[in-house]
Order: C-alpha cells, then sequence, then structure tokens
C-alpha cells in the first residue's frame, strides 16, 4: 500500500521534525528530506509513496547568506502543493522574485495576525489571529504572481498564496501549540488542499521497528541502554521482540538518579522476561566530573563514560551493537543536522565518544517525539507507571546540579526534586504536567535560620506544560503549592536558603538547565 504523504524539507529549523509529526497526528504519513532534494528525486519517492504535497521548513540563517540552504526551483513546477513555513516561506519569495530584508521590528513569540483573504490554508479562520512567531527577516513585497492573504504590524506580507498554483506561504509556525489556529492551518493544507487520506498509522511504526532492529543487528548480540524512562523502557520492549535472547538490557547506577529510581528499575525489570544486568558505576562517575563545571564537559565526559561501560559488558556477553532510546528532541538539540543550531549536547547522541568498540548503534525511536513513545508503549503493554513517567533526562541529577557536581550537592538536589514531586502529585497537578523538579543552582544567598544568619544554596522549581518537548510553556502552579514547596525544602535541606519558581516558556530557555 502506497500511504498518502506529505514531505518535509529540511532547512535547519528547529521545528522541522515537529512538522513532520503533526501531519503524522492526523494520521498522514510524513517524511523528512534533505532541503537540496531535487525535483527528479521527488518523481523517484513517488515510486513507493504517494506524496501529494511538501513543506518547506524554517531555519536559523537568511535567504541572502551565500551559505544557506537553497532549494530546487523545479520543485514549485511539479504541481504539487507547496506550503513554506518562516525561513521556507520566505525562500519561496526570494526564488520567485519578492523582497525580503531585515525586518525594522524582529518578531518573536505571540504576534497577531490579521486575515485578508481565509482562503486555502487559512480557510475558515477569523480575521484576527494569535501566531507564533520567530523571525528577523521579513517578506516586504511578492511578485505579482502572488497575492498577500495575511500581514502582522511589522510583517507586510505574513501570508501568501500563488494566484493560480496551491503554493502557500506562512511566516509564522502554524506546527507549535502557541499559534492558536495552529492545527486548523495545518488541516487545511493537508486535507483541503493535498486532498490525503488519513491511512497511516503507529501500528506500522512498531512492524517497521521490530524488522529494522533485525535487519541491522542480524544474528550477532546487542546490548541496549535502559535508564527506566519511558525512551529507553519502550526501545527494550521493541528490542525483545526483535531479537529475544540476543539481547542484554544494561541498567547503569552512575549516582545521579531520583529517589528510589534504581531499586524501581531493577525490581520492574528484573523479573522481565529478558537479560538484565546491573552496573553499580557511582564512584568512576563522579570521579570523572570532579572539578568539571561547564555543562557542555559534562553531558560529553557522561556520554563517554556510559559507552565505556557498555562496552564492558558487551565484550562480557559478546555483544557487538549497542541499541538506545534516542529519540528526535535529543537529536535536534544536539545539532546533529547540518544547518541546524546545537542547542545542548545530549549524552547519547553528540556526547557520544568518535571512537566505540560496537559494529553498530541502533536508535529505533529517533525520529518521534515522547508522546508518539507513549503511544507505542502503551500498544506494547508496558506497565502504566512507566507509559505516564515524566521525562528524566539521561545524565540524571548531574545536569540539575549548576556547577561541579558533587555527591553532596547530588544529594541536596536529589532531597529537593523529591520535595517537589511529592508535593506536585499530592495536588493532583502532574495529569497536566509534562515535568516538574527540582534544580540546585550555583548561587548563594544569605537567610534566617532559628534566628541566626544562614548563608546557603538556591533551588530553582521548574514546571512545564507541554505537548512532544520542543516548545513549552511554564506551568501557573498555585502559591499555595509552591508555598508548601518552598517551605519544606528549606526546613527539611539544612544547606538551602532560598526557593525561586522558574517563568520562563521554551522558547527561549529549554526546559532542563544545562
Amino acid at each position: 500500500m502506497k500511504y498518502d504523504t506529505i514531505l518535509v524539507l529540511d532547512f535547519g529549523g528547529q521545528y522541522c521534525h515537529l512538522i513532520a509529526r503533526r501531519i503524522r497526528e492526523h494520521h498522514v504519513y510524513s517524511e523528512i528530506v534533505p532541503h537540496d532534494i531535487t525535483a527528479m528525486e521527488i518523481k523517484q519517492i513517488q515510486e513507493r509513496l504517494n506524496v501529494k504535497g511538501l513543506i518547506l521548513s524554517g531555519g536559523p540563517l537568511s535567504v541572502y547568506e551565500v551559505d544557506s540552504p537553497k532549494m530546487d526551483v523545479g520543485i514549485l513546477d511539479l504541481g504539487l502543493p507547496v506550503l513554506g513555513l518562516c525561513y521556507g516561506h520566505q525562500l519561496i519569495a526570494y526564488l520567485t522574485g519578492g523582497v525580503i530584508k531585515p525586518a525594522e521590528k524582529k518578531e518573536y513569540g505571540i504576534t497577531i495576525a490579521f486575515v485578508k483573504k481565509p482562503v486555502g490554508v487559512l480557510k475558515g479562520l477569523g480575521g484576527k489571529q494569535k501566531v507564533w512567531m520567530s523571525h528577523s527577516d521579513t517578506v516586504y513585497k511578492v511578485s505579482e504572481e502572488y497575492e498577500v492573504l495575511a500581514y502582522t504590524e511589522n510583517s507586510p506580507v505574513a501570508a501568501f498564496k500563488h494566484k493560480k498554483k496551491p503554493i502557500y506561504g506562512l511566516q509564522w509556525h502554524p506546527e507549535v501549540i502557541h499559534t492558536e489556529k495552529g492545527m486548523e492551518m495545518l488541516q487545511n493544507f493537508i486535507f483541503e488542499v493535498c486532498k490525503c487520506k488519513p491511512n497511516w498509522k503507529m501500528e506500522d511504526f512498531i512492524k517497521r521497528a521490530i524488522k529494522e532492529i533485525r535487519k541491522k543487528v542480524g544474528e550477532s548480540k546487542a546490548i541496549i541502554a535502559l535508564s527506566g524512562g519511558i525512551d529507553s523502557s519502550t526501545t527494550t520492549a521493541l528490542a525483545a521482540k526483535a531479537l529475544g535472547k540476543n539481547l542484554t538490557a544494561v541498567f547503569v547506577d552512575h549516582g545521579f538518579m531520583r529517589e528510589g529510581e534504581p531499586e524501581f528499575v531493577k525490581k520492574t525489570f528484573g523479573k522481565m522476561n529478558i537479560n538484565f544486568v546491573t552496573v553499580t558505576a557511582k564512584e568512576r562517575f563522579f570521579k570523572r566530573l570532579k572539578d568539571i563545571t561547564d555543562p557542555e564537559k559534562k553531558r560529553k565526559i557522561i556520554g563517554e563514560e556510559f559507552i565505556r561501560v557498555f562496552e564492558e559488558v558487551a565484550r562480557k556477553v559478546g555483544a557487538e551493537y549497542l541499541i538506545q532510546g534516542t529519540i528526535y528532541p535529543d537529536r535536534i538539540e544536539s545539532g546533529f543536522r547540518k544547518f541546524s543550531d546545537k542547542i545542548k549536547t545530549h549524552h547519547n547522541v553528540a556526547g557520544l565518544p568518535s571512537k566505540m568498540e560496537f559494529k553498530g548503534i541502533v536508535e529505533p525511536l529517533r525520529d518521534l517525539y515522547k508522546d508518539e513513545v507513549r503511544e507505542i508503549a502503551k500498544k506494547l503493554g508496558l506497565p502504566e507507571k512507566i507509559v505516564h513517567r515524566q521525562p528524566f533526562p539521561g545524565p540524571g541529577l548531574a545536569v540539575r546540579v549548576i556547577g561541579e557536581v558533587t555527591p553532596e550537592k547530588v544529594e541536596i538536589v536529589r532531597k529537593a526534586d523529591k520535595i517537589v514531586r511529592e508535593e506536585i502529585e499530592k495536588s493532583g497537578l502532574d495529569k497536566r504536567l509534562w515535568q516538574y523538579f527540582a534544580v540546585l543552582t550555583d548561587t548563594k544567598s544569605t537567610g534566617v535560620k532559628g534566628d541566626a544568619r544562614a548563608y546557603g544554596y538556591t533551588i530553582a522549581v521548574r514546571a512545564v506544560e507541554s505537548k512532544e518537548a520542543m516548545t513549552a510553556s511554564f506551568a501557573k502552579i498555585p502559591y499555595d503549592v509552591l508555598e508548601r514547596i518552598s517551605t519544606r525544602i528549606t526546613n527539611e535541606i539544612p544547606e538551602v536558603v532560598r526557593v525561586v519558581y522558574d517563568i520562563t516558556h521554551k522558547p527561549p530557555s529549554t526546559i532542563e538547565w544545562e
């Protein structure tokens, strides 16, 4: 069966894969392809997929920069519907004779767009729309073949369409949740403009993932990095179906886990029908991180040390392949694509050492988001406690200690994290939150405890709402809950004298502090 498909041309934008994710939410298949794909190559893809439309992603560069990514202009003559977003919007205008210049006033965040003509992608929308902008260049004019559909206070051409062809451009990002009618805009493109049928299901992914693991590993043995989180647990379930007894799951207790977590992982996976190994490696990890304060160095050191542990286990069990639960946000934030910026290194992506003993690394979830992984986990029958477990970074509490990581600091943030989780879950707020945790900052301040001066650490509390972790909003936690958290932390942890609450969205921040 040939799936109706929309191809996403990748120009290096942080939300590129989120676009593909949004398309798949509508049960329409999507694939990300290089920005420099040719019209002929798209025709070749048509042999295996029913390509119904193209979306050009955003990107961090200017269309005028010499080395900025361009595309084969012949794509606009294929007769396929095309939608350019942000950089893609500017690129279509640039390639067809429009005028693009640095904006007099840059637009970042929520902006009001005024819709002049609600047709095509904007069909059914009102005259004013709250949209999410993130750009420094602006389209000031389009060629005579195009017409303006919407504008903002600072962007005279915020949306356009070709007068005869199904080619559209939007300066804003409909794929992020902050654009209120973004999903309706994408639905219009997918179903009204491209005429797609919703014929792709998540079960198809499970079959492909199992097949891919078997094909890559063959008759060899493999080990899987198992942390107990939703990503590695789901990957373990897929790999177990693919490899059976040729798989060994390895849990590394590096000393940076949350309260009670090592025991939970051992209890849960120890009774599953898989080869399960626990490696206690606290001393070696703390030793490697001594005197290290730079967050990028921390992640790289942790990533390398993980690999060395896995190599030791692999030698013992005769494994040649390493399987990881890497998901897409890990890769995009590590800047793995040519034109994407590196935001932070993830220990299991850019944090991996250049030399490894493994014949290959297998990452079956590499193109998925967290909510998609949860859906797969449910279909695979994983326990509810794992399916709904909040995300936790692979380096653990080590990246929630700002500055040098020591056993004493980790213990402080572990206790604070436990209090945050207990109070959030007691209040019932956990059901609507994506993540909630504590960070031990490197800021000390003066306080008063027992009528005496105290000088101690500052704990930052972070709680966010999100759907896929590429964007997030800080959670508006009731003051009484924050008060209980603050009171407990300062009462129960002597080293802490101050608690602050992080009220920053993503972007501009990331969810984790490091």
